[in-house]
């Protein structure tokens, strides 16, 4: 068993990460349904938290059945990251978890994200100021360093771990690679064999099987895996990795009657959650990670991205299912 402050999770926990307009609460709760066993809200950002704006305050939406679940907090100013870590609190996750690692540019040129692995010090002192001013478990979800030359991923680790954190999770890219190159998971391991470091290892980047899941957990030796990009669309990905883990055999793929299931459970609990039209709005960017790789799905996504209200996305869904029949008799 693995734990973090008081929660406890498997022995090999998978989370899903936190992920911009991907992970909020109706597809935590699809990602939760097909195993995934610790999730993160999306990143939110401590100043916009602080001004109340709307967006950012709908991100801290979370529900009892997607327990344990993280929110992720992002920004360079101490004071604002302390207050934003109490605002956070009220809605009483399981955790906190700051971001080290976007690489996004607009979120690097504010000194926050991956913009603080040029500045340790600050990254120790934002650590500091949100381990302070809550008395939830807060972990860290960062990178290997700005750039090649300047990997301090050993350090890091060591000191945010003196800061008080319970748990990190490690993207084994630098922010010059972006998404791009292949992750270096000979860092993680590294981390996690420093017999000063005692709180649990995470490794993100690159998981995108259950073969390749199962390889990196005997080679590198972390506690846990965090999936992100395998995981959009796909949220089938946790329970495949943890059967493939049991008995050594995969999982059949998901097929279309699976996948079409999962989109009209999305659809439901998005327009619940965000209201009809802006839930099924911002549906649109999920319909082509659903049915990656089916068949003749360019022919039916047109209609997907038109439909406007729930009957007409059921409808269109038992429609679709109809064709893909036919089209496997034949």
């Amino acid at each position: 068993m693995i734990k973090i402050g008081n929660i406890e999770l498997p022995e090999f926990p998978l989370l899903l990460a936190p992920m911009e307009d991907v992970s909020d609460p109706p597809y935590r709760r699809l990602c939760k349904m097909h195993g995934a066993d610790m999730m993160y809200s999306e990143f939110i950002s401590s100043e916009g938290l602080i001004r109340d704006a709307m967006k950012s305050k709908q991100k801290l939406d979370i529900f009892d059945y997607e327990r344990p679940v993280g929110i992720q907090i992002f920004g360079g100013d101490e004071e604002a990251m302390a207050l934003s870590a109490k605002i956070v609190e009220t809605v009483n996750p399981d955790l906190v978890d700051i971001n080290f690692g976007c690489p996004v540019k607009k979120v690097v040129c504010k000194g926050a994200g991956a913009g603080v692995l040029k500045d340790i010090d600050l990254m120790i002192r934002l650590t500091k100021a949100v381990v302070n001013s809550t008395h939830l478990p807060v972990t860290v979800k960062t990178r290997l360093g700005w750039d090649n030359d300047s990997i301090n991923i050993m350090e890091v680790a060591e000191r945010l771990q003196d800061c008080g954190i319970k748990a990190l999770t490690i993207h084994a890219r630098t922010r010059a690679q972006m998404y791009k190159g292949e992750a270096d998971w000979n860092y993680i391991s590294a981390v996690k064999q420093n017999p000063n470091i005692e709180i649990p290892i995470f490794g993100n980047g690159d998981i995108n099987s259950a073969e390749k899941a199962l390889e990196y957990k005997n080679k590198y030796a972390c506690d846990g895996i965090m999936i992100g990009r395998a995981a959009i669309g796909y949220p089938w990905i946790f329970n495949e990795i943890k059967h493939f883990f049991k008995t050594g055999e995969k999982l059949a793929e998901p097929t279309v009657e699976m996948r079409l299931e999962a989109v009209k459970q999305h659809a439901e609990w998005s327009a619940d959650w965000k209201g009809e039209k802006l839930g099924l709005i911002e549906m649109r960017q999920h319909y082509s990670n659903y049915f990656r790789g089916i068949p003749h799905f360019k022919d039916h996504r047109r209609k997907f991205l038109e439909v406007m209200t729930l009957n007409e996305i059921n409808d269109l869904i038992g429609e679709t299912m109809e064709f893909y029949r036919e089209f496997e008799m034949h």
